[in-house]
């Protein structure tokens, strides 16, 4: 990847991980808890892809995984922030393929939503300080 692309790559992988912030926050206004949640895993994968990029000048693996992203590119999370990626992460499957859509509205409640994205923004901001 020429310097060029790797630096239009990177700065397209922070404008969506931010797209995908302001989804969630929409979606979270509209009570659409479930894709609120789906959204902060999405901006939090791009987020970690543009770190990839940046790091390697090579395109990002096709994976939603969040630790095996973040391994790749030997991210040393604070604890606090480690354990949210461990729960995100957990998160991806349900939020994007549940198997019971009713059991994930009930799970992922107002005050659980609002958690993961205040901590969604506190994660994203530390990996683009890093």
């Amino acid at each position: 990847m020429s310097t060029e692309n790797n630096i239009k790559a990177y700065k397209e992988w922070i404008l969506q991980s931010d797209y995908d912030y302001e989804t969630a926050e929409a979606m979270f206004s509209a009570t659409r808890y479930v894709y609120a949640v789906f959204m902060c895993h999405l901006c939090i994968e791009k987020i970690v892809k543009s770190q990839y990029v940046k790091r390697y000048n090579k395109v990002a693996p096709r994976s939603h995984n969040l630790l095996w992203l973040a391994e790749e590119i030997k991210l040393e999370f604070p604890e606090h922030l480690y354990r949210f990626v461990f729960q995100l992460n957990d998160a991806s499957l349900p939020t994007r393929y549940p198997q019971e859509l009713m059991s994930s509205i009930k799970f992922y409640s107002k005050a659980i939503t609002l958690e993961i994205l205040n901590k969604t923004k506190e994660l994203q901001e530390w990996i683009k300080k890093q």
